[in-house]
């Protein structure tokens, strides 16, 4: 293998599949995104996009949710690329600020219910965990499917009487279903966008295939101890080990009524510019978050993307076509995820069959 990994920085990189376990079942739409026959429900439902950090799980390999790339010379980490040389590949303010990507991206597909949960503020990341990076997180709706007669749905938010007492007390009990009762819930079809930032409690229902975009940790405060299915969950997967008291400040008690909890965090997508060849939208930005961005290309035609001095991913979530990129010309298809280093100036994407496809954006540096 050459010991030069500067030079890949100058062309599209597609990553390998990079499937991760967790404590709920699903991935069957994931599957049929990446065209993987037979379709399969199991204890692999994310797929984790250009990550540069492992998953946490128990007893699970120890480089469980790092992305490989596609390269010339073979089959390359992407963290071991980025590392070679960080302004080159992640941008200059971006290497300087965080050294890292600073974002993680996964395609997320529930058949079951996921545990009542929240995740860490930067604030509660900063003191507990000594991380710069919390989890605030967002939620792209791309496909539903109803499950046992039940139309898709998630959780968010405390309703107007939940107390920290109340809550602590249905935890204790394990009162599953007064837990869900404390929460709002949303039934959600494709197109719909969420803001899910540190300390909101949440849940994604059965049915959901989502992309998530989010700040790059997995930092998961549980209050369920058992999941939908039976499955029991260990303590380090309930307070990430630091105790139940400490795991209970992880939530923000702010309490919402049904209007108020959809003005905060559902998000209505803008277009940002169009021709007869595409239109461009933008989800996710700085009116909503530092953390991260996301746009959508609709694309039947031709359209150039310009550099901005940092990275980007496009994932591509239908259609297919070519991508030229410094005067040579690459193949995209459906269920491809694709690293676009900062070194890129321009590229132009080109559809053959029309194409929907997912710009990811790291935070602001």
């Amino acid at each position: 293998m050459s010991t030069n990994l500067e030079k890949h920085a100058h062309f599209p990189l597609k990553q390998l599949s990079n499937r991760v376990w967790r404590t709920y079942e699903g991935g069957a739409l994931i599957d049929n995104w990446k065209k993987i026959s037979p379709e399969v429900d199991g204890s692999m439902p994310e797929q984790w996009i250009m990550s540069t950090i492992t998953a946490r799980g128990n007893g699970r390999p120890e480089d469980e949710g790092l992305s490989l790339m596609e390269t010339t010379d073979g089959i390359i980490p992407l963290k071991e690329l980025i590392d070679s040389n960080l302004e080159l590949y992640l941008g200059e303010k971006l290497a300087k600020k965080y050294g890292t990507t600073g974002v993680l991206i996964k395609m997320l597909d529930s058949m079951e219910r996921l545990t009542v949960q929240v995740h860490p503020d930067k604030e509660y990341a900063r003191t507990v965990f000594n991380s710069e990076f919390g989890k605030t997180e967002s939620w792209y709706v791309l496909n539903t499917r109803e499950i046992n007669g039940e139309k898709p749905v998630v959780y968010m938010g405390f309703k107007k009487h939940v107390t920290k007492d109340i809550w602590r007390t249905h935890f204790e009990n394990q009162d599953i279903q007064g837990m869900l009762d404390c929460l709002h819930k949303i039934e959600v079809k494709p197109g719909d966008a969420f803001m899910i930032y540190g300390g909101v409690p949440h849940a994604i229902g059965a049915g959901c295939f989502l992309m998530e975009v989010q700040e790059p940790t997995d930092y998961t405060m549980r209050v369920e101890k058992t999941t939908p299915a039976g499955l029991k969950i260990g303590p380090e997967l309930i307070h990430q080990g630091v105790g139940e008291e400490k795991m209970l400040e992880c939530f923000h008690y702010d309490t919402f009524t049904m209007e108020e909890a959809l003005d905060e965090w559902k998000i209505a997508p803008e277009v940002l510019d169009s021709s007869n060849d595409f239109t461009l939208k933008t989800l996710f930005n700085k009116k909503h978050t530092n953390c991260f961005g996301l746009n959508e290309l609709l694309l039947d035609g031709q359209h150039t993307i310009k550099g901005n001095s940092c990275f980007y991913v496009a994932v591509i979530y239908s259609g297919n076509g070519t991508i030229t990129c410094n005067g040579k010309e690459y193949d995209y298809k459906q269920g491809d995820e694709i690293f676009i280093s900062a070194a890129i100036s321009e590229i132009t994407f080109n559809s053959k069959i029309a194409s929907k496809i997912l710009l990811c954006y790291p935070p602001s540096a």
